[in-house]
């Protein structure tokens, strides 16, 4: 299953295993025409599982990728018929995440490491 989500495209595959080892091309999805590629699958030890890929924008994987986390949640939210969620991405790096819908809303939280502080004047 392929969708559309606002900003990246939302690949649905079978298993866990098959998210964990994806080999993507990069240069050829640096070729489409959108911010990103998500590609997800229901979780083995989780309610679902991801790998969230942006070349075009710089970054080949994601390590843990917010964003990319409301546009999974909903989907697996009606799929499995619940508001809250749990969910591990599967990068190198990795991470596990607590998605909650909030009517239109998504909330996520997990642990997470402050890399920059800055301060903005207008």
């Amino acid at each position: 299953e392929v969708l559309m989500g606002r900003d990246d495209f939302l690949v649905v595959l079978e298993s866990e295993a098959d998210v964990a080892q994806l080999a993507p091309d990069l240069r050829l999805l640096k070729q489409v025409r959108c911010r990103g590629v998500i590609v997800t699958a229901p979780g083995s030890t989780t309610d679902f599982v991801s790998r969230c890929f942006y070349p075009a924008a710089g970054v080949d994987e994601d390590p843990v990728t917010g964003s990319a986390h409301t546009t999974m949640t909903p989907y697996w939210a009606e799929r499995l018929s619940k508001q809250e969620l749990t969910a591990r991405q599967l990068s190198k790096r990795g991470g596990n995440l607590r998605c909650t819908m909030l009517g239109e809303r998504v909330a996520i939280s997990g642990k997470a490491v402050t890399y920059m502080k800055g301060e903005i004047f207008v």
